[in-house]
């Protein structure tokens, strides 16, 4: 299989956590909805696809195995919503929200991880 995020591929992407991997599948989301709306069918599938194969990367991660019924609900959704005929009636501002809630938690994380890395030890207790 040929990947469009080689890097991602090879390995990093297992460094990153949960909350930060479904933040960048929300950001490939993000594009699709995007491109969609100003009528690049092109570049909105384009778009998708790498959503997607960022999400297949996230459910190959072993970390997340236990997230993998939802995951695989997501995969699902996602694309009778963007390439089927959206039986399960997802709108894009659903798929915003759901997605949002990660990029949140990743830059949470991220932004306690960064304050506790640059306090002297004895502060950071």
């Amino acid at each position: 299989m040929t990947f469009q995020h080689q890097e991602l591929a090879a390995g990093r992407w297992k460094q990153l956590s949960f909350a930060e991997q479904m933040a960048n599948v929300g950001s490939e989301i993000e594009r699709t909805i995007a491109w969609g709306k100003k009528e690049r069918p092109d570049y909105s599938r384009r778009a998708f696809e790498r959503a997607l194969e960022l999400l297949d990367l996230t459910i190959a991660d072993e970390k997340n195995r236990a997230r993998l019924r939802e995951l695989l609900r997501v995969r699902e959704a996602l694309a009778d919503f963007f390439v089927f005929d959206n039986e399960y009636r997802s709108s894009s501002e659903a798929w915003r929200r759901y997605f949002h809630s990660f990029l949140i938690a990743a830059r949470m994380t991220n932004g306690v991880a960064r304050t506790a890395k640059a306090q002297p030890a004895a502060q950071a207790e």
